[in-house]
């Protein structure tokens, strides 16, 4: 499940060029919806990266779980697993 809205995705990319806007920090070279747009769709691919990884560490700790039966923490491993997991994936959470 997504953690943002596709709307709530859209005002925080306008706040995120209207900020990098104010502070001269872009200079566009194509439009300015094109900008914008690419920001969505990063912050987009962000977090179904993300959702990806969950679901992946979710995979990994069922398989654990049949292989370490009474022996293994959910609570605890899912952390551990995931910050592994996102660095081997390059994933910055």
């Amino acid at each position: 499940m997504m953690k943002l809205s596709t709307s709530q995705i859209q005002r925080l990319s306008e706040k995120i060029l209207k900020q990098w806007k104010s502070q001269q920090l872009i200079t566009f070279k194509v439009d300015e919806k094109v900008v914008l747009q690419t920001i969505i769709d990063t912050i987009t691919n962000d977090f179904k990266r993300e959702e990806q990884l969950e679901q992946d560490v979710h995979a990994l700790m069922d398989q654990m779980e049949r292989e370490h039966e009474g022996q293994f923490q959910r609570h605890k491993m899912f952390p551990m697993l995931k910050q592994k997991l996102a660095k081997e994936r390059k994933i910055i959470l």
